[in-house]
Formats: structure tokens, C-alpha cells, sequence
């Protein structure tokens, strides 16, 4: 089986997913895939037409980022007509599923050179402008399965555990005050470019959403988000969204709600790309790899408290590259909800301090489709810099699965 190297990787800075507020609001989702795309060939020596396919994570598919918009980014970004381009969604992990997808066509030796990532304008495309929810609108489904909504999935999680309001509030500043000393040591500098609007002007050169003076005595001033919706009667026979959760573990008596805007991932605009060649290529075209695929795995869970995948996805690409927790140097846990990592660090037994050394979407934000390339770029920037070896990236997502890729700097 062929190596699939990772070449470089390049992302948006993150904008507030707030329509007219956000600065990158005013961007359409196409043109910010086109010019992460134009930033490729000006960081390596790219030849756009080797590109074999380009391959782009997005979770709501329509208006604007409907159709499909990797190939629609490929010709606005004025790249050669002969480069092909297809859009995936697995919801959450949509952005880091891309760059499997394209190391599987590299490792497989069906292809030598694809560029991987995703993107997700929630300014202009919001969450749930499908209108299909997690389920698809499949009331037979729905009677025999109710997915809640992550939120209280999120609740659920910490009550289960046992983590406290006070436990998931401390882990979101610790997340600013990562993402502040990354931002202010300019560890982002290497895959971060400045988005500009069509007179060249820029309009964003750095990540919109952290909050860095964030403390825990701040955030216990914020009301839970989830307890109304979790009392609101919306299940098949008038059931409320927390009686459909507690019914698949009756062993809790009520979910104790924890979750609030600053401890869960923030809406933001951005886009991330990956680029992944064979070791044939790389030998013919000069290319320096940074770093290369390990393994990688996806793994369901039960999908009403959805959210912890994470663990065996991780345990999955752990044992396919014979490693073990203890192996990995550096973990990019998605912060959907503080309680995610957190319940991923307990049951694998991870060293907090090996954790979103740099923040995570609690500060950064989490541009649903891209986030998954942006995480795995951003490790490939910190294992060179702190000289470590191996990380790896991992995301819960909808519907109860996880996602995980070990990669190891070359």
C-alpha cells in the first residue's frame, strides 16, 4: 500500500456566522473554497492540473452551497477545467472525511495528487437550512428512534459522567486562553491567509470569533441553553425532548442542562483544504512532504446521546497503526460541546496537557464542514513546532458516529 504524504495545508481564519456581522458574511461559500484553493500553487509548487480531484466537506448542502460546490469552487477559483470536484457530508466530520477519502485514493495508488477539505458558510447558509434535521424527516424512523437535538445529547453526556457545570465552564477558558496564546505567538501564521473581497481589499487575517477574556466566573452568569428546549413536548406522543433521551437510560432520573454558549463550539464562516500526494509523485515533482496518514476510522455509537464516538473511532485508528493512546504526542478533540473532550480524555486515559494545545471551537469556532481539515492542519503546524511526531484528529458526529485519522510529521 502506497504512503499518502500530507503536502501542506492552508485555511479562512474563522468568521462569525452572523449574517451582515460576521466579516466574512459577505463572501459567498464558493468564492472562500476558491481562493483557500488559489493559496495552494503560492505555498508549494502545485501543478494544478496533476490535481486528480478535489474533494469538499459541507453539512448544509443547498441555496449557496448547494449543487455541487467543489467543482463550482474549482471554476471560480479559475483552476483548470480538467480538475473534477465532489461534495460529501458526514455531518461534523464532513471536512476530515474529505482528506480520508483522498488518502484512500492515494494509499489505494488509484491517484497521486488530490486536494481534500471543506467549508461551511453558517452566515449565509445557517444550520438546518435543509430543513431536513438529523433524521431526514423520517417519521417511521422517528417513531422507532428519536434523535434529540446534540444539545441535550451534550447535557445527557455530562450527567451520565458525572461533569459538573463548574468542570465544563473551566475546560472553555482553558480553550480561550490556549487559542489566546496560540493566536499571540502566531502558531496559526502558517496555514492562516487573509480572505478579500473582489477589489483585493481584506476583509478578515485572523480568527473572529475567541473571546480571551473569558472566566469562570463569567460563564456561570450564563443561562444553560438546552432546558427549555429539553422540557418542549416534541416527541411522537407529546413526550419532551429530555423524557425521549432519559427513555434509552433509564437509570437517570433528570439531565442536569450545562451547556451554554460559552462552552459549546461557536457558529462561524471558514474553509480548509488539505493537499495529499503519493511517494511516486512526490519523487517526480520535488514536493516536501510535512507529514504522513498513519490510519484512520469512523465508528457508530448510539445515537441518542450521539456524541461519543470519539473514543471508539479513536481506539479504531489507534489499533490499525498498532499504537496506543499513549503514543500519540498531540490531540485535536473537536469541541462541539466542552463535555465531548472531556469524556474522550477520560475513557482513553489522555493527558489533558497533550489536548487542543491551541484551542479549540469553543474559542475558534466551528465551520461545520471545514473543520475537520482545519484541525488536521493545524497539528501538522504544531508538531512542527514543538518537534513532536504523531497526532491525532478526531470529531463526534450527528446522528452518533465518530471519526478519527493518526498522522505522524515527516
Amino acid at each position: 500500500m502506497s504512503v499518502a504524504y500530507i503536502i501542506d495545508a492552508v485555511r479562512t481564519p474563522r468568521g462569525r456566522g452572523k449574517a451582515g456581522k460576521g466579516a466574512l458574511s459577505g463572501i459567498h461559500p464558493q468564492e472562500l473554497v476558491a481562493q483557500t484553493l488559489n493559496q495552494l500553487p503560492r505555498r508549494v509548487n502545485l501543478r494544478r492540473e496533476d490535481v486528480e480531484d478535489v474533494i469538499i466537506g459541507c453539512v448544509s448542502q443547498v441555496r449557496e452551497q448547494g449543487a455541487c460546490i467543489a467543482r463550482n469552487s474549482i471554476l471560480a477559483a479559475d483552476w483548470p477545467e480538467t480538475v473534477t470536484g465532489v461534495t460529501l457530508n458526514r455531518f461534523c466530520g464532513s471536512g476530515l472525511q474529505a482528506v480520508n477519502f483522498a488518502a484512500m485514493g492515494v494509499m489505494s495508488g488509484q491517484q497521486d495528487l488530490v486536494v481534500a477539505g471543506g467549508v461551511e458558510s453558517m452566515s449565509r447558509v445557517p444550520m438546518g437550512a435543509d430543513e431536513a434535521m438529523i433524521d431526514g424527516l423520517n417519521l417511521k424512523l422517528r417513531k422507532r428512534l428519536f434523535q434529540v437535538p446534540q444539545g441535550i445529547s451534550a447535557d445527557l453526556i455530562a450527567t451520565l459522567d458525572g461533569t459538573t457545570r463548574e468542570e465544563v465552564d473551566r475546560f472553555a477558558v482553558k480553550s480561550q486562553e490556549n487559542a489566546a496564546r496560540a493566536i499571540a505567538e502566531s502558531r496559526f501564521a502558517k496555514s492562516l491567509f487573509a480572505v478579500v473581497d473582489d477589489d483585493g481589499k481584506v476583509v478578515l487575517d485572523k480568527d473572529e470569533h475567541p473571546r480571551p477574556g473569558a472566566t469562570v466566573e463569567s460563564l456561570a452568569g450564563l443561562e444553560a441553553s438546552f432546558t427549555m428546549m429539553g422540557a418542549a413536548p416534541l416527541g411522537p406522543n407529546g413526550e419532551t425532548l429530555d423524557q425521549l433521551a432519559l427513555s434509552r437510560y433509564p437509570q437517570v432520573k433528570e439531565i442536569r442542562h450545562v451547556h451554554h454558549a460559552g462552552n459549546s463550539s461557536g457558529i462561524v464562516d471558514g474553509a480548509a483544504l488539505v493537499v495529499l500526494a503519493s511517494e511516486g509523485y512526490v519523487k517526480r515533482s520535488g514536493l516536501t512532504p510535512r507529514a504522513k496518514i498513519r490510519s484512520m476510522a469512523t465508528y457508530g455509537a448510539e445515537p441518542v446521546i450521539m456524541l461519543t464516538a470519539p473514543t471508539p473511532a479513536s481506539e479504531a485508528a489507534l489499533k490499525k497503526a498498532g499504537m496506543t493512546p499513549k503514543d500519540i504526542d498531540l490531540w485535536e478533540i473537536n469541541e462541539a460541546f466542552a463535555v465531548v473532550p472531556l469524556n474522550t480524555i477520560r475513557r482513553l486515559a489522555i493527558d489533558p496537557e497533550r489536548v487542543n494545545v491551541n484551542g479549540g471551537a469553543i474559542a475558534l469556532g466551528h465551520p461545520l464542514g471545514a473543520t475537520g481539515a482545519a484541525l488536521l492542519g493545524t497539528a501538522v503546524d504544531e508538531l512542527e513546532r514543538s518537534g513532536k511526531a504523531t497526532a491525532l484528529i478526531t470529531l463526534c458526529i450527528g446522528g452518533g458516529m465518530g471519526i478519527a485519522t493518526v498522522i505522524e510529521r515527516v
